[in-house]
This record gives C-alpha cells, structure tokens and sequence, in this order.
C-alpha cells in the first residue's frame, strides 16, 4: 500500500512538547499519529476519552497542597477528623 503525506496545523509549543514526548517513547510523531489512525479505525471510536474537565488553578493548588501535607512538606494546620477540623474553625467565629 502506498504512504501518503498529511499535513496538521498544531501550536508550536503543543508540537515541540509532542515531539519530545514522543522521543522519550521511543517514537516518531509520525508512529504516534499512524498508531492512533489504526487504533480508531480498529475500534471504531476515538481510543480515549475525550473531556474538558480540566481542574481550574484553585483546585489545582489544593491538589498539591494536599500532597505536601501527605508528605509532611506542608507547614500548613492539618486536623486529624472532620470534628477537630470544625473545632478550630467555629472557635473563631
């Protein structure tokens, strides 16, 4: 079967990160982009999920806050139940 050229519009930072993503994989963009045309047409469907639930910055900086606190980097006030939690926050009230 003979290979054809494609050509895609991506920004250039999307396609240097691409591109280096792919290298630490130990691919070509052009054997990601064939992998994913097969799977598709394999499976009949995008092979993922497609979603624009993408945690805004405040829920992102509590993420990480709350893996500092796992760690025990935090410096921030931790409770040890809900009870104690609503303790101290209705003690200043």
């Amino acid at each position: 079967m003979a290979n054809i050229n494609i050509n895609i519009r991506m920004d250039a930072d999307l396609k240097r990160e691409f591109e280096a993503f792919c290298n630490s994989v130990g691919m070509s963009m052009n054997t990601a982009f064939t992998i994913f045309a097969k799977k598709a047409v394999y499976e009949n469907r995008i092979p993922f999920e497609v979603s624009a639930n993408r945690p805004n910055i405040e829920t992102t900086q509590a993420i990480e806050e709350t893996q500092k606190m796992k760690s025990g980097q935090s410096t921030g006030k931790t409770y040890e139940n809900v009870d104690e939690m609503m303790e101290d926050i209705l003690s200043d009230v």
